[in-house]
């Protein structure tokens, strides 16, 4: 569990919508699959979960720029002195946040995929 919470803080401020972001649409498809036991079937929040989907990779990119950026400012350092080891930190910054986004949404797609399918053969 520690691993995990340190690899969280090396993705940087861009983890936290993607951990929101992955919360929400985690809540959203575990709520229709109750409600598809239910009987009840309808699209009410896939749109947002669909959102959800798409908007995860774009912010492990956000923070792949975000972590370049940080690299970028390292290596150029204060008074012309690189710093090498502080340069890491936001590669790593970016790598982690890039991974976090594309695991979120792959976690997400296939249930929704799954729900949504479902959807259209009631539909039909």
């Amino acid at each position: 569990m520690k691993k995990l919470v340190d690899l969280f803080v090396a993705g940087g401020p861009v983890m936290w919508p993607i951990l929101v972001l992955s919360v929400v649409g985690l809540g959203i498809l575990v709520w229709k699959a109750f409600e598809f036991r239910a009987g009840r079937r309808n699209a009410r929040g896939l749109a947002i979960v669909s959102t959800i989907i798409t908007a995860e990779p774009m912010l492990g990119i956000l923070g792949t720029v975000t972590g370049i950026i940080q690299t970028f400012g390292a290596l150029n350092g204060s008074g012309g002195a690189a710093n090498p080891l502080a340069a890491t930190a936001g590669i790593g910054e970016a790598l982690v946040t890039t991974a976090a986004g594309l695991v979120a949404s792959l976690i997400l797609i296939l249930p929704y995929n799954i729900i949504d399918s479902r959807l259209d053969e009631d539909g039909e």
